[in-house]
């Protein structure tokens, strides 16, 4: 291992005026396929802080050589307020996302340094709990949490994804599928959180963002559910089988480059850093003679079910997405969930030959200086997320 850079580097919080430029570098150094020839980076929109900036407490912190002033890593940091309801409180939970550390500064301490900072950061600005998502290959980061920075795993998800179908095909005559208005699916949704070991508090806010296409509610026609369009009564009598998602169109703001096109095969190697990336859809059809290509995906959202017939009412709202994203298919290329492994929606996502998907792993971990029971920290450390519910779309 190289010499520690120790007092050699500064943590500071990211100026937007000075740093912007050198942060875009660094994310675009920082991504799959740089040394293959083949640029994958993410185009924030010229908003580094893009991924935090809509929660009221975040930051962004960046390493910085004292010797030239050159950047050589960087982390952002929010906190949530989700509801616990396993333990019946509410706790503010901070989130660390986007660490990169430039390939020819790595192993030299500099990411361990930005966890801490940012750690203490959060801590200082109220966090009770931080937690943190990798991929579960990817073993440095794997033990720099869980070895040398105490983090618990809390859950493994899975993140699927696939290719927009053309032409997608229309749902079975004998499923319904509505539309809720934001109204009805606020009320929906904290009616069938609530009692989940963790979700977000403010669900309101998320379904009212301009990224959020709207919310869908699959369920068999025979069920005649009478109380759909009655904002007193949608929670009163609920069909025996139904899934709902909202649908984000991260196409909008936060899109991928592809460029010198390569075989899909390369597409395989993007999976590994896709977490924190998003990432480009396996075998997605591209134009290999091009220069480059640009896209974004449909993230399906809130995605939970009910009964014992949810295979084709997933189908249905699957096939919807793909048949929305086709008509945007300029921009949208690919349809993207997340589910955790305990989650029973998992067996029905739709398979196929153009199906990918990888692991990911959730950490997370007690702020020193708060208090809690041994039995609070037992619930806590216990606890499974609600699959992609715990995975904010404000993230993306």
């Amino acid at each position: 291992m190289d010499d520690k850079l120790g007092d050699k580097i500064l943590i500071r919080e990211f100026n937007e005026e000075r740093d912007s430029e050198e942060v875009m570098k660094l994310e675009k150094n920082c991504e799959i396929g740089s040394k293959e020839g083949i640029s994958i980076f993410t185009n924030m929109m010229d908003d580094p802080l893009c991924r935090v900036k809509l929660y009221p407490v975040h930051v962004m912190l960046v390493a910085e050589l004292l010797k030239n002033r050159k950047l050589v890593g960087m982390v952002r940091g929010c906190i949530k307020y989700v509801g616990t309801g396993s333990v019946g409180r509410h706790v503010n939970l901070g989130c660390i996302l986007g660490l990169r550390v430039s390939p020819r500064h790595r192993r030299k301490g500099i990411g361990l340094k930005l966890v801490e900072s940012i750690e203490e950061w959060l801590m200082r600005n109220g966090a009770q709990y931080t937690s943190l998502a990798t991929e579960e290959k990817n073993v440095a980061s794997t033990n720099l949490f869980s070895v040398k920075c105490n983090y618990v795993k809390l859950s493994s998800l899975r993140i699927y994804v696939q290719p927009v179908n053309s032409p997608p095909k229309d749902p079975p005559s004998h499923i319904t599928l509505e539309k809720l208005s934001i109204d009805q699916a606020i009320l929906f949704y904290n009616n069938h959180l609530r009692g989940k070991d963790m979700y977000p508090v403010d669900i309101d806010e998320i379904l009212k963002e301009n990224l959020s296409l709207g919310t869908w509610l699959s369920y068999y026609k025979e069920d005649d559910w009478d109380g759909l369009h009655d904002e007193d009564m949608i929670n009163s009598r609920t069909p025996s089988s139904w899934v709902v998602t909202s649908i984000w169109n991260t196409s909008e703001t936060y899109k991928l480059q592809v460029r010198k096109s390569h075989p899909f095969n390369f597409f395989h190697a993007t999976l590994s850093h896709a977490r924190d990336v998003i990432f480009p859809c396996l075998k997605m059809q591209v134009n290999y003679h091009s220069l480059q290509e640009t896209f974004g995906f449909f993230f399906l959202y809130g995605l939970l079910g009910e009964g014992e017939r949810l295979e084709e009412l997933m189908n249905s709202l699957w096939s919807f997405a793909s048949r929305l994203a086709d008509q945007n298919k300029k921009d949208c290329k690919a349809i993207v969930t997340e589910l955790a492994d305990s989650d029973p929606l998992r067996e029905h996502v739709p398979q196929g030959s153009s199906m990918s998907c990888i692991n990911d792993l959730w950490y997370l971990k007690r702020a020193n200086d708060q208090q809690a029971s041994d039995e609070e920290e037992d619930n806590l450390m216990a606890m499974r997320p609600v699959g992609n519910v715990f995975v904010d779309p404000r993230d993306f």
